[in-house]
């Protein structure tokens, strides 16, 4: 038996741990802002879905009683996110939806979006079809 026994060391290095440390913190660096815009996104989602339920309930109101509605129901006008509110402006012939940004989601690219009574889609303050229009918008 030889009297100088080596024990093996169990474990991981300080070094190896940093290495670990530097990697988590690179993918945390370069995945983070694209979930938090994968995350407006679907806010934004959110929020044309509920101007195209908005329009379409006041066209059927429209239809049934000869002019549009000056007032949306208190249950489309407020999304149980919180991330836009959503408000009418009707003068009985005609209508502008708007979905106004609330809190974190007022810093996206895309702000408030509106929607005409004809079909005429907006988005951060310009209409479809003007110069500086960002058309992914509505498509994203």
């Amino acid at each position: 038996m030889n009297p100088r026994t080596v024990t093996k060391q169990r474990g991981f290095t300080l070094i190896e741990l940093m290495i670990v440390v530097a990697v988590v913190g690179i993918l945390t660096a370069i995945a983070l802002p694209s979930y938090n815009e994968y995350i407006r996104r679907g806010h934004r989602a959110d929020a044309r879905a509920t101007l195209l339920q908005a329009a379409q309930w006041m066209e059927r109101a429209a239809t049934a009683n000869g002019t549009y509605p000056t007032s949306l129901p208190t249950s489309m006008s407020t999304m149980p996110s919180g991330r836009y509110a959503i408000s009418l402006n009707s003068n009985g012939s005609t209508f502008t939806l708007t979905a106004t940004a609330q809190n974190a989601q007022a810093n996206d690219k895309c702000g408030n979006y509106t929607l005409t009574n004809t079909g005429l889609q907006g988005a951060n303050g310009k209409a479809e079809g003007a110069s500086g229009y960002d058309s992914s918008c509505w498509s994203k």
